[in-house]
């Protein structure tokens, strides 16, 4: 391992710890492996895929059997084509390691777009083949160069119901209102989300959000921090914040809030207005050991409405195929973030702003909510 390729995997391994994926122990032992240069560390099994095999990387937890129940047992039939899912957390340092050890283990990662286009532009990720992958099985706009869309998420307004009552929080301006909504809040630890609501609150129209006025946002998150009880970096550590009462409303994964609702018996209720959506995708690794051709066949497998229902029905991840909204029962279609009705009343992220400012931003945001 060349001294940067250390370096992507260390700043990997930082950010895994930072939100809790690994523990100190963990992060001990593999830092050890980063500086020994152990390219086997790279895989979190320590094992090189074999042939007739992928792997794909997601970020663990329920996402390892759901994934495997959805989409990996369904292409082994298919294809004959063995597939190992892998939580070790496909951040943007440990694929860029990945790609410069020279010998990726991994095939496919469960990636944040704006990650997907930074890493293409390095030259660490495949281009997508859409001659296999079918653009029409997606929404519109979500299909990028080196990424394809297959669920879809949001950022949500979480609120105490019975705290409120009836005046229930409308959007973005009532969550900082806490005359109006008195009582502690819990913003997302890692930025995104934090700085539209803010703008939002502070009055930007959504049609006028992007590109972000980092300035603006930073110094509405400042002046509000009083009020955060919490900056949570997880999602369960976000569930626990609202249902142990510690904050009164707080902007949460819709994944989330569906549970909250369902763990408080709906004392905690949860809003799409002003909700900020966004979109999880497959990409594929340059060189991947599995080969490009069944990455792109396993991406396009993964398109399937049956199995991004069985996505739904595990994780409340929205599907990606839109021929997969009819499948979804009518009481299950408000939990849903790409349901027609819920999506005309969000915002959409904006990838090609945070493929461009992330870094820079996240460091600035940091500083604010640490002072």
């Amino acid at each position: 391992m060349t001294n940067e390729t250390k370096k992507q995997a260390m700043d990997g391994l930082s950010a895994r710890a930072a939100r809790g994926e690994i523990s100190r122990r963990q992060f001990t032992q593999l830092a050890a492996l980063v500086l020994a240069g152990t390219p086997m560390l790279l895989r979190s099994t320590g094992a090189f895929a074999a042939a007739k095999e992928l792997v794909l990387v997601n970020w663990g937890g329920d996402a390892l059997t759901a994934y495997d129940a959805a989409y990996g047992q369904a292409f082994t039939k298919e294809t004959g084509i063995a597939v190992k899912m892998d939580g070790s957390g496909p951040t943007e340092g440990a694929i860029a390691a990945q790609f410069k050890s020279g010998a990726p283990t991994w095939d496919l990662v469960d990636v944040d777009p704006f990650s997907a286009i930074t890493l293409g532009a390095q030259g660490a990720l495949e281009p997508i083949d859409y001659a296999v992958v079918d653009k029409k099985k997606m929404r519109e706009g979500f299909g990028w160069e080196y990424a394809a869309s297959t669920y879809f998420f949001s950022y949500v307004i979480a609120y105490d119901s019975e705290k409120y009552g009836k005046d229930a929080p409308t959007g973005m301006a009532d969550f900082f209102d806490v005359k109006k909504f008195p009582g502690k809040r819990s913003l997302y630890k890692w930025g995104v989300s934090s700085w539209e609501a803010a703008l939002l609150a502070d009055g930007i129209a959504p049609a006028s959000l992007y590109p972000l006025d980092l300035k603006r946002a930073h110094d509405k998150i400042a002046a509000f921090k009083e009020n955060v009880v919490a900056y949570w970096g997880g999602g369960a550590e976000s569930q626990s914040v609202l249902l142990n009462g510690e904050a009164s409303m707080a902007i949460v994964w819709s994944t989330r809030a569906s549970l909250i609702e369902q763990d408080s018996g709906g004392k905690i209720k949860f809003i799409w207005d002003q909700g900020l959506i966004s979109p999880g995708a497959l990409a594929v690794l340059k060189g991947n050991p599995g080969g490009k051709d069944a990455a792109m066949k396993f991406i396009a497998s993964a398109q399937d409405p049956q199995k991004q229902l069985v996505m739904f029905d595990k994780l409340g991840q929205g599907p990606a195929n839109p021929a997969a909204d009819a499948l979804i029962p009518a009481d299950k279609k408000r939990i849903n973030p790409v349901d027609p009705e819920n999506m005309k009343k969000q915002i959409a992220l904006d990838m090609d702003w945070y493929a461009k400012n992330y870094g820079a931003a996240l460091d600035e945001y940091t500083k604010i909510i640490s002072a």
